[in-house]
């Protein structure tokens, strides 16, 4: 961004402003223009984010910004632009947030999920709050920031990504791997499942910022056994071996293990419900406090082991055919510290006639809840809903913040919004009806703008 665009003020200048009114209501249109765009991801490949690349480029683009779309596949696009800081020496921020999405069967919806229409004060279709919701609340603050003469103190980085609902590799894998020059200097970064309003019992409002996630190990196993007609007795069974070492994953109760992360959020949320507890002591047990915590215990309760699920099942061409192999899946998530305890129970579980290797692997993450840009984050928060409480968490999944987290990127899930207490957020990610209140759409761009001018 040019300095004939962006101008000058100083920083406490520009912290008084806010984001313009034109920025308001350019968040509900580019989250409904961007929900109009169809990225569905089924994996594989298929998919192509280009048009919504360009739709953000062209934006950014008004912005006075100098935006890139590279791609290592055709029609698979990522945008990259950096806002040139008033602190040269200060480390830069990177903002980054994914233009696919799941698929959705229109069939199943009140409305089409991919209409993006407004009713009633609300943005319908998919990508509503996964995430297109967060690429148009950045969209508007770099847009507003263009028409006031804002600069922030350091560089920013806007990246939006593709095939983060697969695999990354077309994505934020192929960004760092080819074009880590686009992010020098970059040590921090924000993006998606954080800073949204969690109404777990009447009259009280907690604010999640993500600060951890769990690693990513999906499986394949392969069990193997002797083929043969399917009316003989056969001991080597190869279906039944793996259904055995299936069964075994699937029913395994993995022990507790608790993360920095998870004991922060336990203290704070012990705070907010009045409960005298030591997360530091060598005794403590989790599990009588989440009795207490009621469904706030829904932010602690996924990241307290590691976990493996059972996804896919494959074998056998026909009924009357005993196959020589047998493969299968299993989704598993790692916390942090228990990468080795994860493979070493699925050596045991697995038994001996059944191989597992890594099909997809990423590693957890932690990022420091006692640090400056943390203290920001809920600053931000807390100033423009002062009875809220923050609190950091761990994501029980993954995000793009996992391979950037290659080139020493500290990563945080900040992507605020306020929503009603009847709006059951974390059912909109993948689900059906997939929706965001307008109102909410514009608590998050000033709370953005606001951190942002601050970080």
């Amino acid at each position: 961004m040019g300095e004939s665009t962006t101008g000058g003020g100083t920083t406490g200048e520009q912290g008084a402003q806010g984001v313009d009114a034109r920025a308001l209501d350019e968040v509900v249109t580019f989250t409904s223009e961007l929900i109009r765009i169809d990225t569905s991801n089924r994996g594989g490949g298929d998919c192509r984010e280009r048009p919504a690349a360009e739709y953000a480029a062209e934006r950014l683009a008004d912005a006075g910004l100098d935006p890139v779309l590279l791609e290592r596949t055709p029609g698979r696009s990522n945008v990259v632009a950096r806002i040139p800081g008033t602190d040269p020496t200060a480390p830069a921020l990177l903002v980054h947030g994914h233009l696919d999405v799941v698929p959705a069967e229109a069939a199943d919806w009140t409305v089409h999920p991919f209409s993006g229409e407004v009713r009633d004060g609300v943005v319908w279709g998919r990508g509503a709050v996964d995430m297109k919701n967060m690429d148009a609340m950045v969209l508007s603050v770099v847009r507003s920031w263009a028409r006031q003469g804002v600069r922030p103190r350091r560089d920013i980085v806007v990246a939006y990504t593709a095939d983060e609902e697969d695999s990354a590799v077309d994505g934020s894998a192929f960004l760092v791997d080819r074009h880590a020059g686009l992010f020098e200097g970059c040590t921090e970064g924000i993006s998606e499942s954080g800073a949204f309003s969690f109404h777990p019992e009447p009259g009280i409002t907690l604010y999640p910022i993500g600060a951890g996630e769990r690693g990513t190990a999906w499986l394949e196993l392969t069990a193997r056994g002797r083929a043969g007609h399917g009316s003989k007795i056969n001991d080597e069974n190869a279906v039944t071996r793996l259904a055995r070492a299936v069964a075994r994953i699937g029913e395994h109760r993995w022990p507790v293990r608790l993360t920095a992360t998870t004991r922060a959020c336990l203290t704070e949320l012990a705070a907010v419900y009045g409960l005298d507890v030591d997360v530091e002591d060598p005794g403590f047990d989790p599990l009588p406090l989440l009795d207490k915590l009621g469904r706030a215990a829904a932010l602690v309760a996924p990241v307290l082991r590691n976990s493996a699920n059972p996804t896919m099942l494959s074998s056998g061409y026909k009924v009357n055919v005993i196959p020589g192999s047998a493969t299968a899946h299993v989704d598993g998530r790692t916390l942090p510290g228990g990468e080795e305890e994860f493979a070493a129970t699925m050596d045991e579980l697995t038994g001996p006639h059944v191989d597992w290797r890594f099909h997809h692997r990423e590693p957890s993450l932690e990022a420091p809840v006692d640090s400056p840009t943390y203290a920001a984050l809920r600053a931000a928060l807390e100033h423009f809903d002062p009875d809220g409480h923050v609190v950091p968490f761990s994501m029980a999944g993954g995000t793009d913040a996992k391979q950037f987290s290659r080139l020493g990127i500290t990563g945080y899930g900040f992507s605020p919004l306020k929503l009603p207490a009847d709006l059951d957020y974390g059912a909109m990610f993948h689900g059906v009806d997939e929706r965001v209140p307008v109102e909410a759409l514009r608590f998050g761009v000033r709370v953005l703008d606001r951190y942002l001018r601050s970080a």
